[in-house]
């Protein structure tokens, strides 16, 4: 059976667009990391550390559950079931 994943979501790739169109390079600067990563934050590929994830929300001057989401495996699958819409109630 597959491991079930919790994904950290992210606005970054809006917020930076809507910060005069601040490239992912000029983010990298700001908050001390490479391009790179930032592509890999932004593209939901890699989560970032508690620290990170700060200095991002900071340089944009929002809080941190703005910038990020958490979401569990469960609410994984039930927007994955709204979606295509499944539900869990048995009821007709």
């Amino acid at each position: 059976m597959g491991r079930d994943k919790t994904r950290i979501r992210n606005r970054i790739r809006s917020l930076r667009r809507l910060a005069d169109g601040m490239t992912q390079q000029q983010l990298a600067d700001r908050i001390g990391v490479t391009r790179q990563t930032v592509n890999a934050i932004e593209g939901e590929k890699y989560s970032p550390s508690l620290e990170v994830a700060f200095r991002i929300a900071h340089t944009f001057g929002q809080p941190l559950q703005d910038v990020f989401e958490y979401e569990t495996p469960r609410s994984v699958a039930e927007t994955a079931d709204a979606r295509s819409g499944k539900s869990d109630s048995t009821e007709p």
